[in-house]
């Protein structure tokens, strides 16, 4: 993948998206449909994925493929994951902050 596209930019149709994680078309509508995925809508309404959210079913794959874990669990699995990624990215910004404030002293 370019650097210069970032991971949150929708770029692959349902199609695309299909063939990339091996799941049918009708797979993904559903894991919408449950809020597993939320992917963007281009003017004419046509699905659109980002990198990131492929890597999301990917994850959402091996969970029920490999792992054996039903979708509930999936879900709270993810819901953890995301909770947990949001904190890290705070974590990371607090200590910028404070790296940036005692540099100034």
């Amino acid at each position: 993948m370019s650097d210069s596209i970032s991971r949150d930019e929708p770029c692959y149709t349902i199609g695309i998206v299909a063939r990339m994680v091996e799941l049918h078309p009708q797979t993904l509508r559903n894991y919408e449909q449950m809020g597993l995925v939320v992917p963007q809508r281009s003017g004419g309404n046509i699905r659109l994925y980002s990198q990131r959210e492929v890597d999301r079913l990917m994850k959402i794959n091996r969970l029920t493929q490999e792992l054996g874990v039903n979708l509930a669990g999936v879900e709270i699995i993810l819901r953890l994951s995301d909770q947990i990624e949001s904190l890290q990215d705070q974590l990371e910004a607090l200590e910028r902050k404070g790296s940036a404030a005692q540099s100034r002293h």
